[in-house]
């Protein structure tokens, strides 16, 4: 990242928004269609930061020092349900930074589609001392979004071929189109096939995540059918392969 760019900035909170955000001007593609470049939104727009002048896709970008681990900090509670549940939530970008060098060591792609109420944690409201007294915040629970969801665009400073993303953001953008409820069944399910170790696994080792995805879905009284169903949208969509008597295999 050029040090440069934030040289009129006092806070160094303002010099990393800075940084980061002429990194992705200055070097991000869209992950959807490969238009060389995405545009910056005009400042403190409430929905995203950029966008592809192209598609018309959308990204928020979420910068941090550390690692990029299972839970990232964001902002108000009810704002980030309201986004996730509506027509034009964002899709996101994930980047770690490291703070002595500024290099960038991970860069992540979350596609909006892999967004559900689930993953999303409310943290507890500001005191009655605070500033801003009874304020809700929230924190992203990357770890509840299946690895298909998370695509590396740089991983361990190491560039990712830009046909290789393009190929994983279309392979699961049959996600796309289903209704919050749906997904919501499909990224669960997909989340216990990858629970599996084996990349082959049966049926009976899927029936064994009844009573967890009961948990989840406690409206639904036919979890074993529920099973059935997803794991066929699955195979229809190339994520999983169907072997035969109850056997199938993960595919790539």
């Amino acid at each position: 990242m050029d040090r440069r760019k934030a040289e009129n900035y006092s806070s160094n909170a303002q010099k990393i928004r800075v940084m980061t955000e002429n990194w992705v001007d200055k070097n991000m593609f869209c992950p959807y269609c490969g238009n060389p470049y995405v545009s910056h939104f005009e400042n403190n727009r409430p929905v995203a930061d950029f966008f592809c002048p192209s598609c018309m896709e959308e990204y928020e970008l979420k910068s941090k020092g550390t690692s990029i681990s299972n839970k990232v900090n964001d902002g108000a509670y009810n704002t980030m349900i309201e986004r996730i549940t509506s027509v034009n939530n964002p899709n996101f970008f994930f980047m770690h930074y490291n703070k002595t060098n500024l290099q960038i060591e991970n860069f992540v792609m979350v596609p909006k589609y892999f967004f559900s109420p689930d993953i999303i944690e409310k943290r507890k409201p500001l005191s009655d001392t605070a500033r801003r007294a009874g304020w809700t915040g929230c924190n992203i629970l990357l770890g509840r979004i299946p690895e298909e969801g998370r695509i590396y665009i740089v991983q361990n400073e190491k560039e990712v071929s830009i046909e290789k993303i393009i190929e994983k953001v279309h392979k699961t953008e049959f996600l796309r189109g289903s209704k919050l409820d749906a997904r919501g069944w499909t990224l669960d399910v997909l989340n216990c096939v990858n629970m599996i170790e084996n990349k082959n696994f049966t049926l009976e080792q899927m029936y064994r995540f009844e009573e967890f995805l009961a948990g989840k879905h406690p409206d639904n009284h036919h979890i074993k059918e529920k099973i059935r169903q997803q794991l066929q949208m699955l195979r229809d969509n190339g994520i999983i392969e169907f072997i035969g008597r109850g056997r199938y295999k993960k595919i790539g």
